[in-house]
């Protein structure tokens, strides 16, 4: 194993969107957290967090902080992988719930949403330990050095694994009405930055990242706000069109997300493929919406889109077309 006297910055390893693997002796599978990502550095008592893009998240969750002083790493330097989520009341991850605390910058919002939204965070790998780089160990190893850590609060926990019951897994997270659930190779090395089919995410319905590039007016009741996202993915350099989505808002997600729009209008599509409304708004495409949607039309638009929130921890030049749930 590598020495380092201090833990480097890591890009998180990605997963792939699969479906279960035909030999899941070959495999361990946990929940798939409807959260933000987060890598961990724990150094000298202090928790610093960054995201999926390597932005500090660290003064968004002050509750975390208590991670680098457990009894298990006080002393200690290390690198943890995970995600920050919120549960609902019945216990299940809410990525809704989390955009209250996702957005703020101001530290005295951040301290009374702690209040209203806790988070927990759910770790699951071990990537660098008092001096040692555990990337290179397959993952057996790294979850027996994570499970020796014992992490148990309120506000931090070891994710459950379990090996070889991927089928069990699926049907139970679909029964509770969960996102889907991970499959990782248990001989597998961490491959920090990389989109590994050793990691797979199997999902109970079909939902990806989108890029915002324009809305559209409201009519009706939304007259004079904000009717429908106008979204997209990259190819190669190029936003793909895939539609509106005008579903999943309440009065106060419109607002705010007027508020975001409005200092990123332009006069022109950033779209390479035509936009079918005349009355269309357009927008420098900076941000991310997570969509939930049916299936793919024909014509390359999501059917029954419905918006789920805004990802800041994912640059709108990552986000492609993904493969549908079940399908290679």
């Amino acid at each position: 194993m590598e020495q380092v006297s201090q833990p480097p910055q890591v890009q998180p390893m990605l997963a792939t969107t699969g479906s279960l693997p035909g030999r899941e002796a070959d495999w361990a599978f946990e929940i798939k957290w409807d959260g933000v990502r987060a890598l961990c550095y724990v150094a000298d008592g202090e928790l610093r967090m960054e995201s999926r893009n390597l932005l500090d998240i660290t003064p968004r969750y002050p509750e975390l902080a208590g991670l680098a002083t457990t009894p298990a790493l006080a002393r200690r330097n290390a690198i943890l992988d995970g995600e920050v989520v919120a549960f609902d009341a019945d216990g299940r991850p809410s990525f809704g719930l989390l955009q209250s605390r996702m957005h703020l910058a101001n530290q005295a919002d951040v301290r009374q949403r702690m209040v209203d939204t806790p988070v927990v965070l759910m770790l699951f790998d071990l990537l660098w330990l008092d001096g040692e780089s555990l990337m290179g160990l397959p993952w057996t190893e790294r979850r027996a050095a994570l499970d020796g850590l014992a992490l148990d609060d309120p506000a931090f926990r070891i994710s459950t694994a379990w090996p070889g019951e991927g089928a069990g897994l699926v049907a139970a997270s679909r029964e509770r009405g969960l996102e889907g659930v991970m499959a990782k190779r248990m001989d597998s090395v961490y491959e920090p930055g990389r989109r590994s089919r050793c990691w797979l995410k199997i999902k109970n319905v079909n939902r990806q990242e989108m890029v915002i590039g324009g809305w559209l007016p409201g009519e009706g009741n939304r007259t004079g706000r904000l009717g429908a996202l106008l979204i997209g993915y990259y190819e190669g350099d190029d936003l793909r069109f895939a539609g509106k989505v005008g579903t999943g808002f309440n009065d106060k997600t419109l607002q705010e997300m007027a508020e975001r729009l409005a200092p990123l209008a332009r006069d022109t599509s950033p779209f390479a493929d035509k936009v079918p409304w005349k009355q269309a708004r357009y927008v420098q495409p900076e941000l991310v919406a997570d969509v939930e949607f049916t299936e793919w039309t024909g014509n390359g638009t999501l059917r029954h889109p419905s918006y789920k929130g805004l990802r800041a921890d994912k640059s709108p030049r990552e986000v492609v077309r993904e493969p549908l749930s079940g399908r290679q």
